[in-house]
C-alpha cells in the first residue's frame, strides 16, 4: 500500500508501507520505509555490482593457515558454536590483507556458503583523497544490490535502513551474502555496512585493530623467510615465466632480499618486479642494493600505487602530533624491542601516558607488541620510515635530547642491577627489590643494552659504551654471554683508543688524568675479552689480551690491577699446560695483592696457585697453600669465595685419596653456594661430591648428586658444565647396572663438548665412550670411538694413545 495520508509521518511528503513481496523498482523510491516491508529481491547480486570482487593475485604464499582460520569463521556454524557475523582482519600496511580477503571471499563462495554473493567495496579508509564515506559506501553497495539511482533515499540512515533490510530478504531466501568491507580505517566508517539480520556475514580489514565492532578479531604478520623466498620465486616467474629461475639459482641472494624486505608482501612483490623489470640483472645485485639502509625505501619503489614508503605514509598521516613524535623517535632504540618505561624516558613522558599512546600505534600496526606484555618492536622497513623522518623532525622533536634520556636509563639501571649479580648479603639495588628481580631486568634488556653500547654514531654514545662495556662484564659471565662480552669490550676499547689519541694532543692536567683513567679502563676491559676468549677456548688470544693489560697496571703502577690480570695471566697458562709458568704467575701475583694490601686478592690467587700445583704433582704444597686462602677467606669474613676455596681443597684431597674428607668439604659448599645463590658454584661443588662420594662407595647417592649437576647445567643452559657433568654420571651408572644409559650419556656429553668447541675433552669423552661400549660387547662401534677419540687428538698436536677419565 502507498500514500495513507493518516499513516505518514509528521512533516513527511510521502510515506510509503510495503507489505508482502513487491518489485525492486519504483516502489522503492520512498524516502522513509517501515521496518516491517519485505522486498521482491533480483536474481543475484554480483551481475549489478559495478566492480565486485578485485582480481586475486595468482600468487598468494604464506597465507594457508591465515585462509584456514578466517575461513573457518565465514563457514557454517559448528555445532554449539555460533555464527561469526563479523571477521575484521588487521596488520601492517602491505602485509596482505587484502589479498587474505580476496582469497576468503573467492574460497567461500566456492563452497557455496554465500548463494547470494559477495558484496565488496574499498573504503580507501587512509587516503584522504579517495576515503568513502559510510553514507557513499551505502550508496554503492545499494546500487551493487540492484537499487536503482531514483529510488535510492537521501541520508545515512534511511540507506542503513534500507541496506540492512535488503541484505535480511536476502537472508530470509536462503541467499546469505558475504559483505567484504575493504581498508576501513575506524570503527565509524565500517559499522553502518555491517549486516545485522544474523545470517549474512562481512568481512573487513584494516591497518587498525577494529575492537569496536564485536567482530572476530585476526592479526596478520609478516611472513617467514621460507614463504618469502617462495613469494619472490613465485612472482618473479608470474611475471617472466617458468624459465626465469634467478631467486631458485642463487638461494643466499633470495635469502638477503627476503631478509631486507624483513617479509613484508608488499615489499617482496615490489622486489620481485624489479628484477622482472630488468632480465638479466642477478638477485645478488639487488640484493646489494637492497644492503644500503639509508635508500632502501626508495628502491622499494615502483611507482606512486606500488610503494613501500607510500604505504606507509597513509598511516602515519593519521597520528596526531604527539602520536607521531613518539613513533619518529623509537628507532633511537638500538636494540630489537623497548620497554613502556623506555619508551617514557625517550618522549619524556609519564609511563602510563606512553603506555596508553603506544598501543595506540600498536592497534594502527605502527608498532609490534613483543612477545611479553609491555615490550614493543618496529618492523624493520618501519624502522627505517620511523627514522627518516625522525631525522628531518629532529629539532622539533628534541631528539638529541631524548637519545641522552635513553641512554642515561639503560646506563644507570644497568649499573644498579649488575651490583646485585655477584651473589652478596646486603642492601637492595636502587629499583631493584632484590637478586632475582635485577637478573630479570638483564635479561629482558639483554639485547638492547648490548645493541646500544656497540651502535656507531648517532645512535652510539662514547660514554654509554664505555659504560655499559664495564658494567655488565659480571653480569655476561653468570650468564655465559661470552660473545656479547668480546663486542662490548672491543667497541669500548675502540671508543677509548681514540680518545686517548686526541687527548695526547691537549698537553693539560685534565687532559692527563683523563688518559690515565680512560688507560686504566682499558687494562680492565683487556682482562673481559681475555676471559672471554679463554671460554671460548681462544686460550693463546686470551693470553696476549692478558700480557696486554699487565703491561698497562704496570705503565699505571697499578699494583692491584698488575696482580688480577696477572692471575688472569696464570689460570690462562693453566688452560694451554703451561703450568710451571702458571704456577709463577700465581705466586707473583699473590705478592702483589700482598703488596696492595689485599687479602682478598691474596686468598684467591693463593687458591689457584693451589689447583696448579695439584696438577702438577705437588700436593704437599698445594694443601698448605689452599689452607693459607681458607685462613684469610675466613678472617676477612668472605663466605662466598671461602666455599669457593674449600672446592679446590676438597678436589686436592681427592687427589691424595682422602675421600671422606672431600665429601663432608664439598657437601658444605654445595650448601654455602645455594644459600649465596651462587648457583654456577652449587654444580662444581655437586660434581665434585658425585665423584667423592663414589670413591667411598655410596654409589647411589654419588648418582644422585651428578644427576642434579647435570639438571642444573642444563636449566642454566651451560652445555659445557652439563657435558662435564654428563661424563662424570656416566661412569657411575655401570656399576648401578645402567650400562646403556651410559653410554647414552657419553654420546651426549661428546656431542656438548663439541658444541662448546673444547676438543681436549670431546676426545676424553669419545675415549670414555669406547671404553663403555667394548664392556657392552659392541666392538665395532667401540673401535668407531676410539678412532674418534685419536683423531680429535691428532688435530690436538697429541701423538699420545687416548687415555680414558671417568669415575669408573
Amino acid at each position: 500500500m502507498t500514500g495513507f495520508p493518516g499513516d505518514r509521518p509528521e512533516g513527511a511528503a510521502v510515506y510509503n508501507i510495503i507489505s508482502g513481496g513487491v518489485q525492486n523498482g519504483p516502489v522503492l523510491q520512498a524516502k522513509y520505509l517501515s521496518v516491517q516491508f519485505t522486498v521482491q529481491l533480483p536474481p543475484q547480486v554480483a551481475p549489478t555490482a559495478p566492480a565486485g570482487l578485485p582480481m586475486p593475485s595468482p600468487v598468494f604464499t604464506g597465507r594457508d593457515a591465515d585462509l584456514r582460520h578466517l575461513l573457518r569463521g565465514l563457514g557454517p556454524a559448528a555445532a554449539g558454536s555460533r555464527v561469526t557475523a563479523v571477521s575484521a582482519v588487521a596488520g601492517l600496511a602491505g602485509v596482505g590483507k587484502s589479498q587474505l580477503a580476496v582469497h576468503a571471499a573467492k574460497a567461500a563462495l566456492a563452497a557455496s556458503w554465500f548463494p547470494g554473493g559477495v558484496l565488496y567495496v574499498n573504503l580507501f579508509g587512509y587516503d584522504p583523497e579517495r576515503r568513502l564515506s559510510p553514507d557513499q559506501a551505502l550508496d554503492d553497495l545499494l546500487r551493487a544490490l540492484g537499487i536503482p539511482e531514483e529510488h535510492l533515499p537521501q541520508g545515512l540512515q534511511n540507506r542503513e535502513r534500507l541496506y540492512r533490510t535488503v541484505l535480511a530478504g536476502y537472508a530470509a531466501q536462503d541467499r546469505r551474502i558475504l559483505v567484504v568491507a575493504d581498508n576501513a580505517s575506524s570503527d565509524d566508517q565500517v559499522r553502518p555496512l555491517l549486516p545485522t539480520d544474523g545470517s549474512c556475514a562481512a568481512l573487513v580489514t584494516s591497518r587498525h585493530t577494529l575492537d569496536g565492532l564485536d567482530a572476530r578479531l585476526y592479526d596478520i604478520d609478516v611472513l617467514p623467510e621460507e614463504a618469502s623466498r617462495l613469494l619472490l620465486d613465485e612472482a618473479l616467474r608470474n611475471h617472466r615465466g617458468d624459465g626465469d629461475t634467478r631467486i631458485t639459482d642463487d638461494p643466499q641472494a633470495a635469502a638477503a632480499i627476503a631478509r631486507l624486505c624483513a617479509g613484508l608482501p608488499l615489499a617482496l612483490r615490489i622486489a620481485a618486479s624489479i628484477l622482472a623489470s630488468a632480465p638479466r640483472r642477478p638477485a645478488a645485485d639487488l640484493a646489494a642494493e637492497l644492503q644500503a639502509e639509508h635508500t632502501r625505501l626508495d628502491t622499494l619503489y615502483r611507482g606512486p600505487e606500488r610503494a613501500v614508503r607510500a604505504a606507509f605514509d597513509l598511516s602515519y598521516r593519521l597520528l596526531d602530533p604527539g602520536h607521531a613524535r613518539l613513533f619518529r623517535l623509537l628507532p633511537l632504540n638500538a636494540g630489537p624491542d623497548l620497554s613502556t618505561v623506555s619508551a617514557a624516558w625517550l618522549a619524556d613522558l609519564d609511563p602510563h601516558r606512553t603506555g596508553r599512546m603506544i598501543q595506540d600505534l600498536a592497534d594502527a600496526h605502527l608498532v609490534e607488541p613483543a612477545q611479553v606484555w609491555g615490550r614493543w618492536g618496529l618492523h624493520d622497513l618501519v624502522r627505517l620510515y620511523a627514522d627518516e623522518h625522525g631525522r628531518a623532525e629532529a629539532a622539533t622533536d628534541g631528539r638529541a635530547d631524548a637519545g641522552l634520556r635513553l641512554h642515561r636509563h639503560y646506563v644507570t639501571t644497568a649499573a644498579a642491577a649488575a651490583r646485585l649479580v655477584p651473589p652478596q648479603d646486603g642492601p637492595a639495588s636502587p629499583g631493584f627489590a632484590d637478586r632475582a628481580s635485577a637478573l630479570a631486568w638483564l635479561d629482558q634488556e639483554r639485547a638492547n643494552l648490548v645493541a646500544t653500547a656497540v651502535a656507531r654514531p648517532p645512535i652510539g654514545l662514547p660514554d654509554t659504551t664505555v659504560e655499559l662495556s664495564t658494567g655488565l662484564s659480571g653480569y655476561l659471565v653468570h650468564r655465559r654471554r661470552f660473545d656479547d662480552q668480546l663486542a662490548l669490550a672491543e667497541a669500548a676499547r675502540t671508543v677509548l683508543r681514540s680518545r686517548v689519541e686526541e687527548l695526547m694532543t691537549r698537553p693539560t692536567m685534565e687532559a692527563l688524568l683523563r688518559q690515565i683513567k680512560d688507560r686504566h679502563t682499558e687494562a680492565g676491559l683487556l682482562a673481559n675479552t681475555a676471559l672471554a676468549l679463554g671460554e671460548l677456548f681462544l686460550h693463546d688470544e686470551a693470553l696476549d689480551a692478558r700480557l696486554a693489560s699487565i703491561e698497562i697496571f704496570q705503565q699505571l703502577g697499578d699494583l692491584a690491577g698488575e696482580a688480577l690480570a696477572t692471575t688472569g695471566a696464570g689460570l690462562t697458562l693453566s688452560r694451554l699446560n703451561r703450568r710451571e709458568e702458571a704456577a709463577d704467575a700465581h705466586q707473583r701475583a699473590a705478592e702483589l695483592y700482598r703488596q696492595a694490601g689485599d687479602q682478598s686478592g691474596e686468598a684467591g690467587a693463593l687458591t689457584n696457585l693451589g689447583d696448579v700445583l695439584r696438577l702438577t704433582g705437588h700436593p704437599a704444597e698445594a694443601l698448605e697453600v689452599h689452607f693459607r686462602a681458607v685462613k684469610l677467606f675466613h678472617e676477612i669474613g668472605d663466605d662466598y669465595r671461602l666455599a669457593i676455596a674449600f672446592d679446590s681443597c676438597g678436589a686436592l684431597l681427592q687427589a691424595i685419596g682422602r675421600f671422606g674428607e672431600a665429601v663432608e668439604m664439598h657437601r658444605y659448599t654445595a650448601v654455602t653456594h645455594r644459600e649465596h645463590g651462587n648457583r654456577e658454584g652449587e654444580l662444581v661443588a655437586l660434581n665434585l661430591l658425585g665423584s667423592a662420594l663414589f670413591h667411598v662407595g655410596r654409589i647411589e647417592e654419588a648418582a644422585e648428586s651428578l644427576t642434579k649437576a647435570v639438571d642444573g647445567a642444563r636449566e642454566l643452559g651451560d652445555v659445557h658444565r652439563a657435558a662435564a657433568a654428563l661424563n662424570d654420571l656416566a661412569g657411575v651408572l655401570p656399576h648401578l647396572g645402567r650400562r646403556d644409559e651410559a653410554i647414552e650419556l657419553l654420546t651426549e656429553a661428546a656431542a656438548g663438548f663439541a658444541r662448546a668447541g673444547d676438543l681436549e675433552r670431546e676426545a676424553m669423552a669419545f675415549a670414555n665412550l669406547g671404553l663403555a661400549l667394548d664392556q657392552a660387547h659392541r666392538p665395532e662401534e667401540a673401535a668407531r670411538a676410539h678412532a674418534r677419540a685419536a683423531a680429535i687428538r691428532a688435530t690436538l698436536g697429541s701423538a699420545s694413545a687416548p687415555h680414558a677419565e671417568s669415575n669408573g
